[in-house]
């Protein structure tokens, strides 16, 4: 598709972000087409609901029943894609926009996680553009940044908190001293949690955050296989007034790095320093670290949800398609993607929170101590709480540095003792000075 000054847009997805996106598109399109050295129309809109209350209006000739139709129009240069999820319209939409010739700026990160792989390759063969930098962290212009900003440098680790919703439950467990149940009430009751929050509580949104990072940064395919991916929903307060005591915050990280030429990439809650840069992120917010040569270490923070943020990025998209310029989706051609293995995570070494409910008598502790040792883990420090029900007690222990693998048949063997009232909780501590 070859420059023109002009451009035809069609919006798909009118909910909170798509009506964000078409109100700003609107009041500022001057002041964008003036930057942009360009026009652009939005000529038609694509939604479930036409009949919905949305607080403005939008021209009936500009509705379209059938999204998909939309590939077909000539007057369709530019389709923004806002509906959401892995596959269904989304999915059709997306490759039959690229195959057609047509622009596509997305925000939606499962489609890139699950499809991103085909769809750059779709994009790069027909010359148009596939943007998705409101994929991950909101209005973070990370995947920009990525892609061009950092382009001179050899990049080999990202990590960060890639989850608001998650960051936001951790921070007023703390401060409140709540329960982390009704902690999640409220932050439903405050729209920073979904009705149905498992994608956020349970990892899988980080995990396609951090794949999608990891692509760009280590110019590979996108990792869309099963690594390492875990939530918070077994923490609570107790967790975090203990990691307190030892002077931590718990926070959920993707993390994904170059170790030995293998990609060791993984979501998980940790606990970390309090004195750390990514230990003072609270709430709602996001914050990114990305390290490499010659640039060293990078932090990027702000909101990572939201319609604000997700609009920004959104237009911010569009005015790189309105530029003129035309960009390869991750920043390197796919057909030059490099090939890694995945690291072994039974091999990660690192020390390990642990939590356990037992019942309080006489040779719990040396039992439980006698098992860790035959796998080789050590203990640093121990500390036993009696519970409201003097029958039963915590147990909380931090081991020196063990095997992942270790401390796996360690607590499964734990779990199966009598006196162990409930699951075992077990957290990695991240040294950041090791890394």
């Amino acid at each position: 598709m070859n420059f023109k000054d002009n451009y035809n847009i069609a919006i798909v997805g009118l909910g909170n972000i798509g009506s964000e996106v078409y109100k700003h598109l609107v009041k500022n399109k001057r002041i964008i087409e003036k930057n942009t050295n360009s026009t652009f129309q939005i000529k038609y809109i694509s939604a479930k609901k036409i009949s919905k209350k949305r607080g403005f209006s939008v021209p009936k000739k500009m509705w379209v029943k059938n999204p998909l139709s939309l590939v077909k129009k000539d007057d369709v240069d530019i389709i923004i894609e806002l509906i959401g999820g892995p596959d269904g319209v989304a999915k059709k939409l997306a490759f039959a926009a690229l195959q057609n010739n047509k622009h596509l700026v997305t925000a939606n990160k499962a489609l890139i996680f699950k499809h991103g792989n085909e769809l750059a390759k779709i994009a790069e063969k027909n010359s148009v553009n596939l943007l998705f930098e409101a994929s991950v962290g909101g209005g973070i212009p990370i995947i920009k940044s990525i892609k061009e900003s950092l382009v001179g440098n050899k990049l080999f680790h990202i990590y960060g908190i890639l989850n608001g919703t998650t960051n936001f439950i951790l921070t007023e467990i703390e401060r409140t001293k709540k329960n982390f149940k009704e902690i999640l009430s409220n932050a439903q009751k405050l729209g920073y949690a979904e009705t149905n929050p498992k994608l956020d509580l349970n990892g899988d949104d980080v995990k396609s955050k951090i794949s999608i990072l990891s692509a760009l940064c280590f110019k590979t395919k996108i990792i869309n296989k099963s690594f390492l991916t875990e939530g918070i929903e077994q923490i609570d307060l107790e967790d975090v007034e203990y990691a307190n005591k030892f002077k931590y915050k718990i926070k959920l990280l993707g993390i994904s790095e170059i170790i030995d030429n293998k990609v060791k990439q993984r979501v998980h809650p940790c606990l970390i320093s309090k004195d750390s840069d990514l230990a003072k992120i609270n709430g709602a917010n996001n914050a990114i670290m990305v390290e490499g040569n010659p640039v060293g270490k990078i932090v990027y923070q702000g909101l990572g949800a939201g319609k604000g943020p997700t609009t920004s990025s959104v237009v911010s998209d569009l005015n790189s398609i309105l530029k003129g310029n035309i960009t390869l989706p991750f920043g390197f051609n796919f057909s030059d993607a490099k090939e890694f293995k995945m690291f072994d995570f039974d091999n990660h070494i690192c020390k390990f929170y642990l939590r356990i409910v037992v019942k309080d008598k006489p040779g719990v502790l040396s039992k439980i101590t006698s098992i860790l040792s035959k796998f080789k883990i050590s203990i640093q420090s121990i500390l036993q709480q009696p519970l409201s029900n003097p029958q039963y007690a915590n147990l909380v222990i931090i081991s020196h540095n063990a095997k992942e693998k270790d401390m796996k048949l360690a607590l499964k063997k734990i779990s199966k003792e009598k006196f162990i009232s409930k699951k075992i909780t077990m957290i990695r501590i991240r040294n950041e000075k090791k890394l």
